[in-house]
């Protein structure tokens, strides 16, 4: 099937993986809301595109969204524990995360209280030694997909703070069984790839982790929150 989705700027169609190569279909929708059912956007877009042994790699940010769970950042709420502990999280190129109040909060409700507070004073002892990434080792994936405003993400988003989706298997073991084939659903920015979700057990993380690399759906305003994984030769 001859397919009509171009790459996005600067990006490829195909890639090289360990499992080998792999063309990554960006495919355009709407600006997803939490009206949006997953089903339908999947039967607008994608169905009449999927050849057998094709994965649908899904950007975590529009599940996130569907399930009510992006918040605008003048609704939230701070506390004067997510002001301080803000202030000691290393803002990087690829996103906020944690370095502002409003997501640092998220971060709070999602994880609790207790474990943050702790996972904050692990943190403070493993910098003193050079060791990075404490904190989020601790509190896990779902205070690592938490995001916040940035000027390259789609309005309105670019003034909202968003946690991780709920329940990403059963998400992607939902749609996978409505579209027909494997589904991922994937945490993606220029630096790397985590999956936080999948339709089975047996399906190998390195697979979506190598083929989205290079991130072929950007972080900016392309509108491509879904890609055809499809194997060549």
């Amino acid at each position: 099937m001859e397919m009509p989705f171009q790459p996005n700027e600067g990006k490829s169609i195909e890639i090289n993986t360990d499992f080998g190569k792999y063309a990554r279909y960006p495919v355009k929708t709407h600006v997803i809301t939490d009206k949006d059912v997953l089903e339908d956007v999947m039967d607008k877009y994608v169905r009449d595109y999927v050849c057998e042994g094709d994965t649908i790699i899904i950007s975590e940010k529009i599940v996130a969204i569907s399930q009510g769970r992006a918040f605008p950042i003048n609704e939230i709420k701070v506390s004067r524990l997510a002001k301080f502990l803000s202030r000691f999280v290393v803002k990087t190129n690829y996103g906020i995360g944690l370095a502002m109040p409003e997501t640092m909060e998220l971060c709070i409700r999602e994880v609790g209280r207790p474990k943050v507070i702790f996972a904050a004073a692990c943190a403070a002892v493993g910098k003193v030694f050079g060791k990075k990434g404490v904190f989020y080792n601790i509190c896990g994936m779902k205070a690592r997909a938490i995001d916040g405003p940035c000027e390259y993400t789609l309005p309105p988003y670019n003034n909202y703070a968003k946690m991780a989706p709920l329940e990403p298997d059963k998400v992607a073991q939902r749609l996978a069984k409505h579209i027909g084939c494997d589904v991922v659903i994937i945490d993606a920015n220029d630096i790397g790839a985590n999956v936080l979700g999948k339709c089975r057990k047996d399906l190998p993380d390195e697979f979506p982790i190598q083929a989205f690399k290079d991130n072929p759906l950007d972080q900016c305003a392309q509108q491509t929150p879904i890609a055809i994984v499809r194997k060549v030769g």
